[in-house]
């Protein structure tokens, strides 16, 4: 039997970190709560009820089409170019970040090290540190104030390549690739008919950083891109509650939460499900 003391101290340490994660808990789930609860208000209400409960009149929906007309539809566009930033860079960024970690991980060639330590300093700097150099050169190609300011740098993610990198190098065996040579398959066929399924778990995490990084991209786009009809959501909403708050503006504050509770929803939605396939891809060897 295990001592009173030990039984004790266990006691003690669960009670401890059931509190400590009730309050993570609680410190992730509440802003997303008052986002929901004060999106479903209207202007009135929103100043003349309580922040973490509902108002007496449920105006969701009518928030809801009130932004998607408000400045003819702008939002609507805004979230289109979102989208179009998401499937361009982040799928790029996976597809490259892929293709590069794997090379790097299951090819020996010159200068290999190199690229390794590159990597490595490229992971530690800062993204906000490059835009400006990023904008200097985007301005001289003539590229700035268009998709491609924010695409390109987006195609490029040192950590989903090291990631990958690291993790084809322990999950794919060398062995695998030389019995499929020895069979008569070409190194195409390879990557993708065995490397690339061995590779589902790292490609599905990387996957899930690029498209959670390209959607709250902020800064690049502010500072590549001027014309509104140009923004992603980020700095289309900025501008929004930028403007609701100035002198002589219409104030939107509803619509601002509204719009931002529409924002948070596609990418939780996007993150939950790719989830499913990574939980799955980690534990589909575990047991055999």
């Amino acid at each position: 039997m295990p001592a009173p003391k030990a039984t004790g101290r266990r006691k003690r340490a669960s009670v401890v970190l059931t509190i400590v994660m009730t309050v993570m808990l609680l410190y992730c789930v509440g802003p997303l709560f008052w986002l929901v609860v004060n999106a479903s208000k209207s202007r009135t209400d929103l100043y003349d009820t309580f922040a973490l409960w509902f108002g007496p009149n449920f105006a969701l929906f009518d928030n809801i089409a009130q932004v998607m007309t408000y400045d003819d539809g702008i939002f609507v566009r805004w979230f289109g170019n979102t989208l179009l930033y998401v499937v361009l860079g982040a799928g790029g960024a996976t597809l490259l970040a892929t293709l590069a970690g794997y090379g790097l991980a299951k090819y020996r060639f010159p200068g290999r090290r190199a690229v390794f330590a590159i990597i490595l300093g490229a992971l530690a700097i800062p993204g906000s540190v490059l835009a400006v150099p990023q904008f200097l050169m985007f301005s001289k190609l003539g590229l700035t104030n268009t998709p491609w300011a924010v695409i390109i740098p987006s195609l490029v993610s040192a950590f989903g390549l090291y990631l990958v990198w690291v993790y084809a190098a322990e999950a794919i065996p060398d062995e695998l690739i030389e019995a499929a040579r020895l069979d008569g398959a070409g190194e195409i066929r390879i990557f993708f008919s065995i490397s690339l399924r061995q590779l589902a778990p790292a490609l599905i995490t990387v996957l899930m950083f690029a498209v959670v990084a390209t959607w709250n991209n902020y800064f690049l786009p502010l500072i590549m891109l001027s014309d509104p009809q140009w923004y992603p959501l980020t700095v289309g909403l900025n501008q929004w509650a930028s403007a609701s708050t100035s002198i002589g503006t219409e104030p939107i504050p509803h619509l601002v939460i509204t719009a931002s509770l529409l924002t948070v929803l596609p990418i939780s939605a996007v993150f939950l499900y790719l989830q499913r396939y990574w939980q799955a891809g980690l534990t589909a060897g575990s047991v055999k």
